[in-house]
C-alpha cells in the first residue's frame, strides 16, 4: 500500500479547517444544492484547498470529493482512492454550533484505512490508521498538541447512544429499542464517530441517508480505535460503492458504529 501520513492529512485538514474559520466569522450566502442540501462558499474553498494538496502529495491517488462529484466530476477509482468531504455538518456551520468537520479518508479495497476528522470551531482533531491505532490532540492558534490515543470503552449495562442532530427519526428510535439505554446525545457531523473512538458513547445508529465521504474518515478513526461500522444485516460499511441499480453511486446504507463489538447483535 502507498504510504500516506495521517500527519500530512492533518496539516492539509487544518490548512483547509483555516479557510473554514475564517469565512465562518463572515457574512457568507447560503445556496442549495440539487439535493436541497445547504452549501456555502466555505464548502467550496475547502475543497479546493484540499484538492490541490492531495494532487502535490500523492497525485497517483484519485480523488472522490462531495462538491465535485455535485458537479459532475467523478474520477475512475480502483483499489485505493481518497474521499474527501471538505465541509461535513454544513447546517452546524450555518447554525454556527460549531459541530462541524473537515473530513479526508482513504480507501484500500473498500475499507478506510487512514482518516483524519478537523473541528475547527471545536479545537479538536482526530485521526487513525488501521493497524496503528487511533488518536486526538487539541488544535490552538492552528498547532496541533500532544495526541492522546483512543480506544472504545467496554460496553456498560446501560449503553450511551449518539446520533444526528439535525437528522433524526423515528427508525432510529426502535432500532435503539433492543437496548438499554441509559441516554441519547445529538451531535452533528463525523464528530459522532469520533465520540465513540474516544468512549464518550457507545452506539451510533444511523437510519438515514449519508453519502460515502459523510461516513469514511471518522469510520477510519472508529476501526483504529477498535470498534467497528456495519451495516443492518452486519457486514462491515464498504466503500467504491457504484454502478448499482438500486442506489446512486456512493451510497451507504442504513448503519450501526459500535464501540464494543459485543453490542453487535445477529
Amino acid at each position: 500500500m502507498t504510504e500516506i501520513s495521517p500527519i500530512l492529512l492533518s496539516l492539509i485538514a487544518l490548512k483547509a479547517g483555516a479557510k473554514i474559520m475564517e469565512i465562518y466569522a463572515s457574512d457568507f450566502d447560503i445556496s442549495t444544492k440539487s439535493d436541497a442540501s445547504p452549501v456555502t462558499e466555505a464548502d467550496a474553498a475547502a475543497e479546493h484547498i484540499i484538492l490541490c494538496e492531495l494532487e502535490k502529495l500523492s497525485p497517483e491517488i484519485p480523488v472522490v470529493a462531495e462538491e465535485a462529484v455535485s458537479n459532475g466530476i467523478v474520477p475512475e477509482i480502483g483499489d485505493l482512492f481518497y474521499l474527501v468531504d471538505p465541509l461535513d455538518g454544513t447546517k452546524e456551520f450555518v447554525s454556527k454550533n460549531g459541530e462541524f468537520t473537515v473530513n479526508i479518508a482513504l480507501i484500500k479495497q473498500g475499507e478506510p484505512v487512514v482518516g483524519v476528522v478537523y473541528a475547527p470551531a471545536l479545537g479538536e482533531i482526530f485521526w487513525g490508521v488501521q493497524g496503528r491505532g487511533a488518536h486526538a490532540a487539541r488544535v490552538e492558534n492552528g498547532k496541533v498538541g500532544c495526541p492522546v490515543s483512543l480506544n472504545v470503552r467496554s460496553a456498560p449495562p446501560k449503553v450511551v447512544a449518539i446520533g444526528s442532530r439535525s437528522h433524526g427519526s423515528a427508525e432510529t428510535e426502535d432500532w435503539l429499542s433492543r437496548y438499554e439505554v441509559e441516554s441519547f446525545v445529538a451531535a452533528g457531523s463525523s464528530l459522532k464517530f469520533c465520540r465513540v473512538a474516544q468512549g464518550a458513547a457507545d452506539i451510533y445508529p444511523r437510519m438515514g441517508r449519508t453519502m460515502e465521504w459523510d461516513t469514511a474518515a471518522g469510520d477510519a478513526v472508529l476501526r483504529a480505535a477498535g470498534g467497528i461500522v456495519t451495516t443492518l444485516d452486519g457486514q462491515p460499511l464498504f466503500y467504491g460503492k457504484r454502478g448499482r441499480a438500486e442506489a446512486s453511486d456512493f451510497a451507504n446504507p442504513y448503519f450501526v458504529a459500535y464501540g464494543d463489538i459485543s453490542l453487535k447483535k445477529d
